[in-house]
């Protein structure tokens, strides 16, 4: 098999990923937690086989699927961080995208998030608890890598923006699990409560030479 036979193939592969996932998202969309592998075969016009044949087993089946929204995610956040505004404005800015992000789809949230007692048809839920932990891992992680680029944190730097990453996604994933169940309070003031929690130590950091701020 030539290199541009090989190729070709591998781009039909891709984009017949594609396509499955996006019949996985319409069926999260449609179902939430309780999205099962058989409705999304039926949703793609395949057999369950050809599906756990793409992506393993229902575990990378939901891996693929919280890289696609996570990567979509973190390109919103950074955005927010990069927006040409001062300081309050980005930390005000960065909290209400996730929270955005959480309200527009609320039930790839509860898919991606909270474990499903049973899927359809009798069918076990997916296994949230073993892949929702990596994904504020990896969003802290990120965070941390603006915040030690962006910010003089002086000498354990690199430790303070790791503590501050991890932190700051922990408290916004909390605070916004809370909010999307209870609605208690409107978003912009659930904006504004937690970047006044934030405030005291970001607002006295000094910029980095040379970065963009944060």
């Amino acid at each position: 098999m030539d290199t541009t036979q090989r190729t070709e193939q591998q781009r039909s592969a891709d984009r017949r990923r594609r396509e499955l996932l996006e019949a996985a998202d319409r069926v999260v969309l449609r179902d939430g937690p309780q999205a099962s592998m058989n409705a999304i075969a039926a949703e793609a016009g395949i057999t369950k086989p050809i599906l756990y044949r793409h992506f393993g087993d229902k575990g990378g089946l939901y891996a693929a699927l919280a890289k696609r929204h996570t990567d979509a995610l973190l390109d919103s956040l950074r955005a927010a961080l990069d927006a040409p505004a001062d300081r309050r404005e980005r930390v005000e800015a960065t909290l209400d995208t996730y929270l955005a992000a959480i309200e527009a789809r609320p039930q790839v949230y509860r898919f991606l998030m909270h474990p499903s007692e049973g899927g359809q048809g009798g069918e076990q839920g997916f296994d949230v608890g073993k892949h929702s932990a990596p994904l504020l891992r990896r969003m802290g992680e990120e965070l941390a890598q603006v915040i030690e680029e962006r910010l003089d944190l002086g000498p354990g730097g690199q430790q303070l923006a790791r503590v501050w990453g991890h932190g700051i996604v922990g408290m916004m994933h909390a605070a916004g699990d809370w909010w999307l169940g209870e609605r208690p309070c409107t978003r912009a003031e659930l904006v504004r409560s937690l970047a006044d929690l934030l405030w005291g130590r970001l607002a006295a950091a000094g910029d980095k030479v040379g970065s963009p701020g944060f």
